[in-house]
C-alpha cells in the first residue's frame, strides 16, 4: 500500500485517494485501486507461519518464522520461494508470534517477539534483537531484552517497530483487552523491564476472527496496520504512538481464503505482505501479496 493514500477498503479490493479530512472521507471512494497481486502461495517449511519482515536487503527478500520448533528464521522471496534460514544462537522458542525490522546501532536489526501467551500465564515476554545479515545462511547471535505488562498478563501476537526503533506490543484480545504496551526507549539486556500502557483499549473484548494476529509500521511511520484473521484496519502512524486509534479504513481479506491469517507487513512501494498458518499445522503456510496502482 502507498503509504502517501487513504480511502475506503472494500473486500479485497482498495479504493484510495489523495488524504483528505475525515468529514470527506466516506467520498474517497474514487482513485487508484489495491488488488490482490500474487498468491496466496504455500509455504512448506512455515506451517506455523506467525510473522513476516522485510529485509533491507536485498529488496526482495522476507524473513519469516514459526510459532514453535527450533529458532529459525526462514528467508522467501516476494513469491515464497525459499532463500535461506539461519539460527538465531542465544534464543529459544517459547511461543514466537511476531517479527519486525527496524533500525538498531549502526544498520538495520530484525527484533523476534516471543510474545505468545494463551493462558496469559507468563510472568515476563522477551524480543530478541539481531543485526539483519547481509547473507541468508548460518547463525546470527541475538540479544535478549525482556518485560512484564503493567497489569498482568496478557497474550499477543504483534509487535510494532517504529521508524525511531520505539518497540510496541498490541495485545490479541482474548485474555483481556485489545491494547498497545510501548517499551522504555533504551532498552536494557539483564533485566526485566516494565511495558508502558498506550491509550484507551482499542476493544475491551475480541472474539473470534477480531483477535489482533499481527501489525507493522510502514517504513516512514506514516501509517500503521493491525490485522485479523481475516481483516486489515489502518491508522495514522503518528496518532497511534501517541494513543489515538483513529481507525482510517478497513479492507477484508476473505476472498484470500487463508487457512488462518497471521501475519502483515508493509513492503516496498505499494506493496502490503500478508501470511498465515497452515490451519492447524497440518498444511503448509501462505503467503500473498497485496499491490496497489499510483
Amino acid at each position: 500500500m502507498s503509504v502517501s493514500l487513504s480511502g475506503i477498503i472494500v473486500g479485497a479490493t482498495l479504493l484510495v485517494s489523495v488524504a483528505a479530512p475525515a468529514s470527506a472521507s466516506a467520498q474517497a471512494s474514487s482513485g487508484s485501486v489495491c488488488t490482490p497481486a500474487s498468491g496466496p502461495v504455500a509455504l512448506a517449511d512455515l506451517a506455523e507461519a506467525s510473522g513476516i519482515a522485510i529485509g533491507a536487503a536485498p529488496a526482495n527478500r522476507l524473513w519469516m518464522h514459526n510459532d514453535s520448533g527450533a529458532p529459525v528464521l526462514f528467508a522467501v522471496d516476494a513469491n515464497g520461494k525459499p532463500a535461506g534460514r539461519i539460527t538465531v544462537s542465544g534464543a529459544s522458542v517459547e511461543d514466537w508470534e511476531a517479527i519486525a525490522s527496524g533500525p538498531c546501532g549502526k544498520g538495520p536489526c530484525l527484533y523476534v517477539g516471543d510474545i505468545g501467551d494463551n493462558d496469559a500465564q507468563r510472568p515476563r515476554i522477551t524480543i530478541y534483537r539481531l543485526a539483519e545479515p547481509p547473507q541468508a545462511s548460518g547463525s546470527v547471535k541475538a540479544e535478549a531484552f525482556h518485560a512484564s505488562y503493567p497489569d498482568g498478563s496478557h497474550d499477543a501476537e504483534t509487535l510494532l517497530v517504529s521508524p525511531d526503533g520505539t518497540l510496541f506490543i498490541v495485545t490479541k484480545g482474548d485474555t483481556g483487552p485489545v491494547a498497545v504496551y510501548k517499551f522504555p526507549r533504551e532498552l536494557k539486556a539483564g533485566e526485566t523491564m516494565k511495558l508502558e500502557r498506550v491509550g484507551k483499549p482499542l476493544v475491551e473484548k475480541a472474539k473470534g476472527k477480531m483477535r489482533v494476529t499481527d501489525g507493522a509500521f510502514s517504513a516512514d511511520g506514516r501509517w500503521v496496520v493491525l490485522r485479523t484473521n481475516d481483516t486489515l484496519t489502518f491508522y495514522p502512524g503518528e496518532n497511534f504512538a501517541k494513543g489515538e486509534f483513529r481507525e482510517s479504513h478497513r479492507m477484508s481479506l476473505s476472498s484470500l481464503k487463508e487457512p488462518q491469517g497471521e501475519a502483515v507487513a508493509f513492503g516496498r512501494g505499494n506493496t502490503v505482505y500478508v501470511g498465515g498458518e497452515g490451519g492447524g499445522k497440518k498444511q503448509p503456510g501462505t503467503l500473498a501479496a497485496l499491490s496497489c496502482t499510483p
